[in-house]
């Protein structure tokens, strides 16, 4: 074996030993920032930054589909971002971007930029995507285990 054929080896181990490290500190980035914008987003039902009319108004209490989804787009995006019952979250948020999309965006129009469903669309396939690869080793439930 040559010189650069054993260098070349051992940079693809280093690679590949140091990869498991760099998924699961980008999927728990993409995990906190994912969560995080979800949380603003159903916070707005509530009338904070700056509420559902850019004025500070609030979806009516109690009213569905509005309210409840508030609730559980900032419920479900907290236990994602601090990975506690992430995958159930994950699944749960994404299911109820996929309702909002399909009974809400869709039958204005085809494509999401069409019938502005780009937000409920793109939450709804990275929630699954966290419901599938799990949240990662960065979580508060990893670190109370130990």
């Amino acid at each position: 074996m040559t010189t650069a054929t054993t260098r070349t080896e051992s940079a693809t181990a280093d690679r590949t030993a140091a990869s498991p490290q760099r998924n699961d500190l980008v999927l728990g980035a993409f995990r906190v920032v994912v969560s995080f914008l979800f949380a603003c987003h159903g916070l707005q039902g509530f009338g904070l930054l700056g509420g559902i009319d850019g004025q500070g108004a609030a979806v009516p209490v109690g009213s569905f589909p509005g309210w409840w989804g508030s609730v559980l787009e900032v419920g479900c995006s907290v236990l994602v971002l601090l990975g506690v019952a992430a995958r159930p979250a994950a699944v749960l948020a994404s299911g109820a971007m996929a309702f909002a999309y399909f009974v809400y965006h869709q039958p204005t129009a085809l494509l999401p930029l069409h019938n502005l469903g780009e937000p409920a669309a793109l939450f709804c396939w990275s929630f699954l995507l966290i419901a599938v690869l799990g949240p990662g080793r960065y979580t508060l439930t990893r670190l109370f285990r130990r």
